[in-house]
């Protein structure tokens, strides 16, 4: 009942700020106001939940650091996405045609930062540290990194492909980047960096969802498992690749840390949870 306390709290958030920018889509400026207020409120409401319902202090959510955290996640989230598109324009399938908006890009900034936050706490902050607590690190990223995948299977232009490369690249690489960290602020800013870089910056579509046009007005065209299709490039085999590479990066920072959990160590903390209550 803790865990569905937290879901449904943070849930509430993500919904209320998605209604609030269904209701003032077409107006990029009220977009961007009140994805930044959906971003900030989930991560006040999270801060709040978890703490009264695990009587911890929250030092996923600690406050020195964030925004060098948040900073450095974003370089990398748009540095990942730039590399994609560069290959995918060296094999002749990406065309910028013109300028698109600086408005358009305003309200896509709003937009991903409020899925960003809102996204990272559900299933890193929640999901994934609960199912870690249980079943040690590789069972969980594997576990939250399917459902991460699957959450996307409901978009208007969803494939099974899409969402299993979804769940390869995003799912493992977020999880991995937690992992490595034990904060959220990094897989904030990496998730965020991705999605604006994908919509805000280079014009593409973002998980199959029909993003509005951001700085650049660009199209893709040629073999979906280059291009992704009309799910956009995160469905592409460019994205997987170097999402992995990614992956497996912070999963090497994680075990130089020290901080991947084994199974048996999850079941002697899971043992000792269910002893003290």
């Amino acid at each position: 009942m803790r865990v569905v306390g937290q879901l449904l709290a943070v849930a509430a958030v993500a919904f209320i700020g998605g209604q609030g920018a269904a209701a003032v889509a077409g107006n990029p400026w009220l977009t961007l106001v009140i994805g930044a207020v959906t971003a900030v409120l989930g991560v006040v409401v999270y801060r709040w939940v978890v703490a009264k319902t695990e009587q911890r202090p929250v030092t996923e959510l600690a406050g020195p650091g964030a925004g060098l955290a948040l900073g450095r996640g974003t370089v990398i989230g748009v540095a990942l996405f730039g590399a994609v598109i560069a290959n995918i324009a060296l094999l002749g399938n990406y065309e910028v045609r013109g300028w698109g908006t600086a408005s358009g890009a305003a309200g896509l900034l709003g937009f991903m930062a409020a899925a960003a936050v809102t996204e990272e706490l559900l299933f890193r902050g929640i999901l994934f540290r609960v199912v870690e607590k249980l079943t040690g690190t590789w069972i969980a990223l594997v576990l939250t990194g399917a459902l991460f995948g699957l959450s996307h299977l409901f978009n208007p232009h969803a494939t099974l492909w899409g969402v299993l490369a979804i769940g390869i690249e995003a799912g493992g690489l977020l999880t991995a980047a937690y992992i490595a960290t034990r904060k959220l602020w990094l897989p904030i800013g990496v998730h965020f960096g991705w999605n604006f870089a994908a919509a805000g910056i280079f014009g593409t579509e973002v998980s199959g969802n029909g993003t509005p046009q951001g700085l650049l007005d660009a199209v893709t065209s040629g073999p979906t498992l280059v291009t992704g299709g009309s799910f956009g490039p995160e469905a592409s085999l460019c994205s997987v690749l170097f999402c992995v590479l990614a992956t497996g990066a912070f999963l090497w920072l994680a075990h130089r840390r020290g901080r991947l959990v084994p199974r048996r160590r999850a079941e002697r903390v899971a043992d000792v949870t269910t002893l003290s209550r």
